[in-house]
């Protein structure tokens, strides 16, 4: 069960960072401003805990449900 409790911590700060990353590429190709930086760095922390605990909550209940069957 450790092992897996780390595969998805570890990918999930992995999915966590992808997510951080695609909601904050705009800067790159624009500048927005300081309330739209803010605006955009809001938005790509709360979509990359979204992402963590979603990938998260995946891995655990799919190895959940394989231990179970």
């Amino acid at each position: 069960m450790t092992v897996e409790i780390g595969f998805a911590l570890l990918t999930g700060v992995f999915v966590a960072a992808l997510a951080f990353g695609a909601v904050l590429s705009p800067l790159l190709f624009t500048d927005p401003g300081r309330t739209g930086t803010g605006v955009l760095l809001a938005a790509a922390g709360s979509a990359a805990g979204v992402a963590f605990v979603w990938r998260v909550v995946r891995v655990l209940r799919r190895f959940t449900g394989r231990r179970a069957g």
